[in-house]
């Protein structure tokens, strides 16, 4: 530690991240061997989080992520859709297309911003707040198939009907951001997607993450 840094603030951090990483919590014996701090510090750095709700122990004393993460998370939102929407409106002028970013929430994928073409006559209606199941649909696909970190990948997906029927999509995971799994895709109303989209939805994937970086 720097004298610049707090070292009880980076532990608190510590603490939190170690217990987002497990999903059935954490004792104190463990997070202080972890830690590599005594028993002590650990019960007070708990104390403090649970204080503001950011954590909590179960009848068992094992410490687990609190509720008040969520509402922390909440504000994350808007912040990653402001950063988003530049590239997300050149997409979809420039496909004729809807874009959008999503955003991994749970077990589901959550559309977090999204944009419409101005210019054509019909396109597919996606709303932000939409969710759908992770192996469902090109934006939760691009997002899986990052997690494995398939080799000889192109670095998008494509699907066809698998949301709605006549509809078609691509996206492409977001690469290289800390603390934010998503993607960035278009769904058009299309047979198949035109050749050109993939790279195109590709680029503006990396176009996001540079901005949130």
């Amino acid at each position: 530690m720097t004298a610049e840094t707090s070292q009880t603030l980076d532990r608190g951090l510590r603490v939190l991240k170690l217990l987002a990483d497990t999903d059935h919590g954490l004792t104190v014996t463990e997070l202080s061997n972890k830690l590599g701090v005594n028993r002590t510090v650990v019960y007070r750095l708990l104390a403090t989080l649970e204080q503001h709700a950011l954590v909590r122990r179960d009848l068992g004393g094992r410490a687990r992520v609190g509720l008040g993460v969520l509402r922390l998370g909440r504000q994350v939102h808007p912040l990653v859709r402001e950063a988003a929407l530049p590239a997300l409106r050149s997409l979809a002028e420039d496909i004729g297309a809807t874009a959008h970013l999503t955003l991994v929430d749970g077990a589901d994928a959550l559309a977090v911003a999204v944009v419409e073409p101005t210019w054509t006559d019909y396109h597919v209606a996606y709303r932000a707040g939409f969710r759908h199941a992770l192996d469902r649909g090109a934006a939760g696909r691009a997002i899986l198939t990052a997690r494995q970190k398939t080799v000889d990948h192109p670095g998008y997906t494509l699907t066809q009907g698998e949301l709605e029927a006549g509809a078609c999509g691509a996206a492409a995971p977001l690469v290289g951001v800390s603390g934010v799994e998503g993607s960035v895709g278009v769904v058009m109303l299309a047979d198949a997607v035109p050749e050109r989209v993939g790279p195109r939805v590709l680029d503006a994937a990396r176009e996001v993450a540079d901005a949130l970086r």
